[in-house]
């Protein structure tokens, strides 16, 4: 056997195994996902039935109408789609400033400030959560939109990646836009940000999707049922003595699909900006 065929099997079985563990942890994955699927169009006693059902007897599609009529859903999501979107702008607008402030210009504490930006991404929420809370209620936040968006409105994560990607942006193409008369605000929205889309759109989905799935927050601040939001509101299902697991299933899977959606309509910007960022300090 040459070398050339040698190496070419190794490179096919290589392949191969590759494959076979992605099946795999794709496997993982689907499974949960296809079993709350089922669940939601199924019945409370057929979720607990032994052996698990993988195919329902029958389809039981009320319960999706029945969730929605069981609470005030139709706010819950028009809350949690305010305040996604509101926090989304807002991160990327300060996002964006302060990842170029840091990427392109020399000033005093520069360095020490970027080091407070990663030291707060290490810090924990646990950590700051009671605080917060009590800062929101000196502020009269509670039940309000402005305290279920302000604390989300800046991002150290969202200045740490719009940092990395800025940096790439080549010094000689923003010098000779200077010396064509343009100045730092024509500078940063007409060549910074549009050189920048890709990150952005990577950071405008991450945020909306911590933003709606974001459960602890919401939980402390929102008491008020007008003010709630989607993960609150399918809380509302458990019950002292009973809990239709089946309503559960079928909202979380109505509150799951715009997220899903976005992911997969965006997925290549989030791979490719992951893929040429963060790399370089």
């Amino acid at each position: 056997m040459s070398a050339n065929e040698s190496t070419k099997r190794l490179g096919l079985l290589r392949s191969l195994l590759v494959h076979a563990a992605l099946a795999v942890v794709g496997l993982i994955v689907a499974i949960p996902l296809y079993w709350t699927l089922i669940s939601s169009v199924t019945t409370n006693a057929g979720i607990f039935a032994t052996p698990v059902q993988w195919i329902p007897p029958s389809l039981h599609l009320e319960n999706f109408s029945q969730a929605l009529s069981a609470a005030p859903f139709g706010r819950y999501f028009f809350n949690s789609a305010v305040v996604g979107v509101v926090v989304t702008a807002t991160t990327l607008v300060t996002s964006a400033l302060a990842g170029y402030g840091f990427a392109k210009f020399q000033f005093p504490g520069r360095r020490i400030l970027f080091v407070v930006v990663l030291i707060a991404l290490m810090v924990p929420f646990q950590a700051i959560m009671i605080p917060l809370f009590v800062l929101a209620r000196q502020l009269g936040w509670l039940n309000s939109y402005a305290g279920l968006i302000v604390p989300g409105a800046v991002s150290g994560f969202g200045i740490f990646l719009m940092r990395q990607f800025m940096s790439k942006v080549p010094d000689a193409l923003l010098e000779a836009a200077r010396l064509d008369g343009c100045n730092e605000i024509q500078l940063f929205l007409r060549i910074v940000l549009p050189l920048s889309r890709s990150a952005l759109a990577a950071l405008a989905v991450l945020t909306f999707l911590a933003s709606w799935n974001n459960f602890l927050w919401p939980l402390i601040v929102a008491q008020n049922p007008d003010i709630l939001t989607v993960p609150l509101g399918i809380v509302q299902f458990r019950g002292s003595y009973f809990t239709n697991y089946t309503q559960i299933l079928a909202v979380s899977l109505m509150a799951a699909a715009p997220v899903i959606v976005l992911y997969l309509v965006m997925q290549r910007q989030i791979i490719e900006t992951f893929a040429s960022s963060g790399i370089k300090g």
